[in-house]
Formats: structure tokens, C-alpha cells, sequence
């Protein structure tokens, strides 16, 4: 007979239609339901994987003796109780909050009713009657006041997506309120101001008074400004032609679409004003699937200032949430706004740092349908008293509302329409870099949408193994993080984002003016070693596929052609953690021994390489082998190994450079970067041979690979 697979609680199953026996009896099957073993091993697997994959779900049922079908039937169950606890929970918990509000109703009405002096506590009616200035003051603030709700109303109808109204309580006759005017009670306007928070039903949530309230400021400017911007996103996402242009395929490009800024000018009212003078326009749309546990997952992700940096480590040098003004709706994130900083970068010393403050606000657009989107608060911020660092005055980039559209699939994953438009001053901009930023491969909807979906598909490989031993699951856990921090100290030095770097202008010397050399001094700085680290980096156009060059440069028996570190003999691979469906994104290491020498003399090298349609980098760096065998047996403490990363970041570069010939050609933007230590005392100086020595090392590498790929720049 069939079995089930397991109910929510993970021990009652459905029971078995029984069958009619010789005398009309029904036969009762034997007892289906699962054993404590087996509970116990599907609940330990639960709380570490809520979302077990099909290869999890058959080794779980081989060693506990169920079928794979039982196994998701249980793991569904179990989530869906999981679930129904957390709502009833809920539920609970707004209704205790409903009957407070009632009853603070209740006790607003009674003193309405019987209202009474503060100062001398005689009744209110006998001070107006005998007052009759006061009584028509009080009329004309009555009337103030409703205008303003009613606008606030209106405001928080398109802020929620739905209709708001407000209704005054019914006067009590002979009343100051039914003789000055209907006046709307406290409890409507106190309910009016919750549902400013993003409240989807009509039991309020209160919202905690933020530091720009204290300070004065109208909230229903910036709600005003989020709805307005999250309009435009949604029309941006869905619309087509004529407002996006289909381009035609280009080799390595990814923008497949083209902004019509007079269709935009048209249909959309400017959110933030005009486009200053001399600035121009980057403007870019991509959809894909990204293998997420669903829309409410992503949008949390979005909505996580430090995960969201974490995930866009690549784009995002800094950022940090200057204020939550509003966190949302009771139970999800339904309206929540932020007020946000972050500066985005090129990996090229080419490109300057984009600095934005903008809003980000978050809305539930229908059932499994959610918008995030961003708007800068460039100019908006000083007519409201804020202080926030992007002001008009120093002002280089505007971010007008960008963001996306999150869609649930019946796969389970999501669909997601990026959208970015920016307007920015180009004049600080490499001439190498200006046609890849404008067509939006730099810093548009196709890099933020890859780089999304390689770090969840990332999240989907990493996932624990239950055959692992853990001292194996803490030594990859170590190098990862170990790898981690290589690639956020190679971005920093690269972009130049970071305080801690300082340029050099006065002691370049010869060095050429599009190597950019900088310096930190490092004192007691875990993982960094002691001295002055030295970091020089450019960029280049090759006349090579991005794909063949991410490829050259990964290669371990090609390396001797163009690093040092090689010692002129091949790498072997020591071990290797791959990072996603791609063979690209993996961290490895890598030992290289000079041909005819002892194995004492070998080195051991960190390398991550990570790769999706925007463009590919690979990081490494030299590191100890005493230290790294005691992390990767779990023992030593990744923080302690010094690490001084080099490496190279690959973007497409073709469709705007013409050959010979005038036709297209595919190139490639090749950023080379290296950090060597340029004095072993933090308080002592450089010297011009230091800095040649590292500005040597970044030529001699470059030529080193266009001798092997045989391309000229």
C-alpha cells in the first residue's frame, strides 16, 4: 500500500484508505508512522537544511530507510507547521496590540467628553463661552488640520498601494468638540500616522519616534519622493517599446537595450529635478532567475545593509544606513524606508569612486510580488535640514529611482527586473572607460543582476555536507573567509576607496600617469604585516576576449608565462572549493616549486577566481604554509594569516573599440593591481625604488601577457 510521506509534526501521517475485507470489514493497515530514529534524523537535517536538495533528500532516506518521496513530503510538512506556529503566534500578538488600542480609544472618548482645564481643573465649556477669540482660533487650527490629514490620507493611499480614509468620532452633544467643529479625533490620527508606516492591515503597529523626527523634519516629503520613485520603477520595468530600444547583439556586451530619454522625459515628471549641466545619462534594464528561496528572502537580502554590501562586494566599497525611518508592516517588509550612503566602484583606478546618499523603499506589489528601489536625496537633504554627505554643492552622481521587480516562480526561485538609471558628471572618467560606463557593462542592471545570481548560486554549492568531518567543514569554512577578506583588501586598494589608502603623487617619479600608486601604514593590524604596504594598479585594453583571458590567467600550467611567483615551473593544485555552477568561481591552493630544487623551496599561493556574464577577476596572494596546514585542520585562526593580494579584474570591452579595418572588434579592460611591503617599519619612508619596484612588476606582467596571448594593446 502507499505510505506518506510525514505530516508537519513529523510524526502523525496521513492515514492509508483501508481496504474491504471477505465480510464487508474494512481491514486496518499496519501502524505507517515514522520511528524515533528516523524523526530524529530528519529533524536534525531540517534545523541545518530547511531546503534539502535531491541528492540530500536520497542519502537522508537511504540511511533512515524512506523512500525520497517521503522524505520532501515531510520536509514540506514540516515547514508548512513551521509556518501556521509563526502566524498563529502572530496573530496573537496583534490582537493583544488591537485590544490596547481599543481600549486607549475607549479612555481618549471619556476625556473628550469631560474635558477639563490643566491649570485650574474647571470645565472647558465656561473658558470658551467666555472667550470667543479662542473658540474661532480654535476653528481655524481645526481646519488646518483636517486639510493636512487629508493630504497625509491621499499620500498614504499611494504609499500603501491602497485607499486610506479617515472618519472624526461622532461628538458627544453639548461638547467643546461638537461646538468648535468636527475636529477628528486622537485615535484617527494616531491610526492615520501608524498606517504612514507600511501597515497592509487594519490593525496598527506603532512606529518609534526616529532622530529626524526630533529634528523637525516633514516626513511626507521623503514618502513622497520613495512613492513617486518606486511609480517610475514598476512603469521602467514593465514597459517596452518605445521606451527601451532592443539593441543589436554585440560580442561581450550586455546591455540588450537602450533608454529612449525622450520617451522617459515624456511619460515620467523629473523625481529629483533636472539632469544638471554637463552631466550624461546611464541607463540600463536586465531580467533573469535567480535561484533564491523565494521573493520574501531576496527582498531581505536587499533590505540587509550589511549582507547587501557583503553580496555586491564587487560594486559596493562602502555603504551604511544613516536612518530606518520606517521598518515596515507587521510581519513583513512591506513599506519599509531607509535612508542609505554607499560609494560603488569600478575596479580600475581609472574610474573615481560614485558617492551616493539615497532612499530605499520597499513595497509589496501583490501576492509573491515585490519592488525595491532607490532614489537620491541629492538636494532634497539641505531644504530639509539633513545633513547628508551628497549635497547639490558636491554633488558628482545622481541615482534617479533604480532598483528592482522580484517575481516568484512556480520553480520556486525568482524572477528579477533590474533597472538602473544614473546621471553623473563623466569629466574625471578615463576616455578607456566612458563608453563602457555609458552603455551601463560598468555599473548597469546586467552587473548588479550577474552578480546576484553567482552569489546565490554560490549560496546553493556551499551548502554543508552531512558525510563531512568537522574538522573538514572548519578548515573550508576558514579558507573561505581567509579568501573573503584577500578579495575585499585587493578592492580597496584597487578603487582607492578606502581611508586607510593614500595616494602619491610626489614621489611617482617616472612612473606613468595612468599607474596609480598609494600606501598604507600598518601598526598591529591583524593579517596585514607590519611597515609600509605599497599598492600600485592600472588599467589597460587588450585586444583578447574577456573569456580567453579569464581562462589564460587561471590556467596552472600557463602561469610560469606570467607570474613571478612561479618560479618559472607549473602550479600544482593543492586543494580547490568550488563556488558555483561555473568552474570559474572556486578558491584554491596552490603550491609552485622551482624545477631541480628541494620541496622546501616551494611557496604556497591563495587564489579565488570568480566569474559571471559582467566580467571575471582573479585574486591571490602568497601565504604561509605552517599556518595554512593548521587552518585548514581547523586548529589556526584564519585572522592571523598576512595576506598582501594581487590580481587582475576582466571587463568587455569590445563592442566600442573599431580595428584597422573599421570593424568591431572584441577586446578586453584588464585591471592589474599588486601590493608588495615597501618598508618593514610602519614609521619610515619609501623610497623611489620601492615604488619602481612595484610599478616594474605591473609592467613586466602585462607585457609578459600580451607576449603569450599575442595581442597588442
Amino acid at each position: 500500500h502507499a505510505v506518506s510521506g510525514g505530516d508537519a509534526g513529523g510524526g502523525e501521517d496521513d492515514e492509508v484508505a483501508p481496504e474491504p475485507g471477505r465480510h464487508g470489514k474494512r481491514k486496518r493497515p499496519p501502524n505507517a508512522r515514522h520511528t524515533p530514529r528516523q524523526i530524529q534524523e530528519l529533524q536534525a537535517l531540517f534545523e541545518q537544511c530547511p531546503h534539502p536538495d535531491e541528492k540530500q533528500r536520497a542519502a537522508l532516506g537511504k540511511r533512515v530507510r524512506l523512500q525520497p518521496s517521503q522524505v520532501k513530503f515531510w520536509f514540506q510538512n514540516r515547514r508548512t507547521q513551521l509556518k501556521r506556529e509563526s502566524l498563529m503566534h502572530e496573530n496573537q500578538l496583534l490582537m493583544a496590540e488591537n485590544g490596547k488600542l481599543r481600549a486607549e480609544n475607549l479612555s481618549l472618548r471619556v476625556e473628550m467628553a469631560h474635558p477639563v482645564c490643566g491649570g485650574c481643573g474647571g470645565p472647558v465649556p465656561a473658558m470658551l463661552d467666555e472667550s470667543p477669540s479662542l473658540e474661532e482660533d480654535l476653528r481655524v487650527q481645526n481646519a488646518t488640520l483636517k486639510n493636512e490629514l487629508s493630504r497625509l490620507c491621499a499620500l498614504a493611499s499611494a504609499f500603501l498601494g491602497r485607499s486610506i480614509s479617515f472618519v472624526a468620532a461622532p461628538p458627544t452633544p453639548g461638547s467643546p468638540v461638537e461646538r468648535i467643529g468636527s475636529m477628528p479625533s486622537a485615535t484617527v490620527a494616531n491610526s492615520t500616522v501608524t498606517e504612514f508606516t507600511g501597515s497592509p492591515s487594519s490593525q496598527t503597529v506603532g512606529m518609534a519616534i526616529t532622530p529626524m523626527a526630533k529634528a523637525g523634519i516633514d516626513r511626507s516629503v521623503f514618502l513622497e519622493l520613495a512613492t513617486s520613485a518606486m511609480d517610475e520603477l514598476v512603469k521602467m520595468a514593465q514597459m517596452d517599446e518605445p521606451l527601451w530600444i532592443p539593441n543589436v547583439p554585440l560580442p561581450g556586451s550586455l546591455a540588450k537595450e537602450t533608454l529612449n530619454h525622450e520617451v522617459y522625459l515624456r511619460t515620467f515628471s523629473p523625481a529629483i529635478g533636472v539632469k544638471p549641466p554637463g552631466f550624461v545619462s546611464e541607463a540600463s534594464r536586465e531580467s533573469g532567475i535567480v535561484s533564491s528561496d523565494g521573493s520574501v528572502e531576496l527582498v531581505e537580502t536587499l533590505l540587509d545593509e550589511r549582507r547587501w554590501s557583503r553580496f555586491f562586494s564587487c560594486i559596493i566599497a562602502e555603504s551604511s544606513t544613516t536612518e530606518e525611518i520606517s521598518t515596515g508592516a507587521a510581519g513583513n517588509r512591506h513599506g519599509a524606508l531607509l535612508l542609505m550612503q554607499a560609494k560603488l566602484q569600478v575596479l580600475s583606478p581609472l574610474v573615481p569612486v560614485r558617492e551616493v546618499a539615497f532612499l530605499r523603499f520597499c513595497k509589496q506589489l501583490g501576492e509573491g510580488l515585490w519592488a525595491v528601489v532607490d532614489v537620491s536625496m541629492d538636494g532634497l537633504g539641505m531644504e530639509q535640514g539633513l545633513a547628508v554627505a551628497s549635497t547639490t554643492a558636491n554633488m558628482k552622481c545622481r541615482r534617479l529611482p533604480s532598483g528592482c521587480v522580484v517575481q516568484d516562480t512556480p520553480s520556486g526561485f525568482c524572477k528579477v527586473t533590474w533597472v538602473e538609471h544614473t546621471v553623473y558628471d563623466e569629466s574625471s572618467v578615463h576616455q578607456l572607460y566612458r563608453p563602457l560606463l555609458r552603455s551601463g557593462l560598468a555599473l548597469g542592471a546586467g552587473r548588479w543582476l550577474a552578480t546576484l545570481q553567482r552569489q546565490y548560486d554560490c549560496l546553493d554549492v556551499l551548502m554543508p555536507k552531512q558525510d563531512s568531518s568537522d574538522a573538514m567543514l572548519e578548515g573550508s569554512r576558514s579558507l573561505l573567509r581567509l579568501a573573503e577578506r584577500m578579495m575585499d583588501n585587493f578592492c580597496a586598494g584597487v578603487s582607492a576607496s578606502s581611508a586607510e589608502w593614500s595616494k602619491l603623487d610626489d614621489v611617482t617619479g617616472s612612473i606613468g600617469e595612468d599607474v596609480r600608486i598609494m600606501a598604507r601604514r600598518s601598526v598591529d593590524e591583524p593579517g596585514v604585516p607590519a611597515g609600509v604596504v605599497l599598492c600600485a594598479a592600472t588599467s589597460v585594453w587588450m585586444l583578447v576576449t574577456p573569456k580567453r583571458l579569464f581562462n589564460f590567467l587561471c590556467n596552472e600550467k600557463t602561469r610560469a608565462e606570467w607570474d613571478i611567483l612561479s618560479k618559472g615551473g607549473p602550479m600544482q593544485e593543492v586543494t580547490k572549493i568550488y563556488k558555483g555552477q561555473q568552474n570559474g568561481n572556486a578558491v584554491s591552493l596552490l603550491k609552485a616549486t622551482a624545477p631541480n630544487t628541494h620541496q622546501d623551496s616551494s611557496i604556497l599561493i591563495l587564489q579565488e577566481t570568480c566569474t559571471d556574464a559582467s566580467g571575471s577577476m582573479v585574486v591571490y596572494t602568497p601565504v604561509d604554509i605552517p599556518a595554512m596546514r593548521r587552518v585548514m585542520g581547523g586548529e589556526g585562526d584564519p585572522a592571523s594569516i598576512m595576506l598582501l593580494p594581487s590580481g587582475f579584474a576582466i571587463l568587455p570591452g569590445g563592442p566600442s573599440m573599431s580595428g584597422d579595418d573599421g570593424h568591431k572588434t572584441c577586446g578586453s579592460l584588464l585591471t592589474v593591481a599588486f601590493q608588495i611591503l615597501g618598508n618593514r617599519q610602519p614609521t619610515g619612508k619609501l623610497t623611489v625604488e620601492s615604488v619602481q619596484t612595484v610599478d616594474s612588476l605591473i609592467s613586466c606582467t602585462i607585457n609578459r601577457i600580451k607576449t603569450a596571448l599575442r595581442c597588442d594593446a
